[in-house]
């Protein structure tokens, strides 16, 4: 519990912090972020989030296709998200 608190402080400070947009981007920014950083397969710390009138970009580097795929999927399942953009890359070792 004690981890998404401060998992949701910081997505908002940082969305304060960034000037996304809109109150409606702000809140989807946080949502994503919190969603990204709890699931276990995506992890979120490599992964950079841009909010634009509901439209989401998905950035940054992950270690496998199903943390790409998954992480697509969490943002999507947020309310107000009018469309993502996944330009995650997949590291090849």
């Amino acid at each position: 519990m004690h981890l998404k608190m401060f998992l949701a402080g910081l997505a908002l400070s940082v969305s304060l912090l960034s000037g996304q947009g809109t109150p409606q981007d702000d809140r989807i920014y946080d949502q994503v972020r919190i969603k990204l950083a709890g699931d276990r397969d995506v992890g979120g710390n490599a992964i950079d989030v841009v909010v634009h009138d509901g439209a989401v970009v998905l950035k940054g580097r992950v270690q496998k296709e199903k943390q790409k795929v998954r992480a697509e999927h969490l943002a999507k399942k947020v309310k107000g998200v009018t469309s993502v953009s996944n330009e995650l890359v997949v590291e090849t070792h």
